[in-house]
């Protein structure tokens, strides 16, 4: 069955100190309904704090402190599922929604045969 990346997007300036116990439940509710389905991976919360690295045309590594691009919002947390297609992914991600998360990016996970095991 296809996995799925959903990636939960926070405003920078995102205070957890600030979340209700009623967010937070909701957030666990949504957990828990993923683990009884068997569609739960892995899941976490991430820091805002970030360190990126970029190679060169030139092939030289430069390591900065912060994203790619400059955003006004972070990843603040990813989960990896289980769903029989995109519009199942998308439901769950839906459900996601909770908790001061702005927006949930959804991508399917490839995995690449290592050529040497055939």
């Amino acid at each position: 069955m296809p996995q799925y990346l959903l990636a939960s997007y926070l405003p920078d300036d995102f205070d957890p100190s600030t979340m209700t116990p009623e967010a937070i439940e909701a957030i666990y509710a949504v957990n828990r309904e993923l683990e009884a389905a068997g569609a739960k991976r892995f899941a976490c919360g991430l820091s805002p704090i970030t360190t990126t690295l970029h190679k060169k045309p030139d092939g030289k590594v430069v390591v900065t402190d912060g994203p790619y691009i400059e955003t006004k919002e972070h990843i603040g947390g990813l989960m990896v599922i289980e769903a029989a297609n995109l519009d199942a992914a998308l439901a769950w991600a839906r459900k996601g929604l909770v908790g001061g998360g702005t927006s949930i990016e959804v991508r399917e996970v490839f995995f690449r045969p290592d050529p040497k095991k055939g």
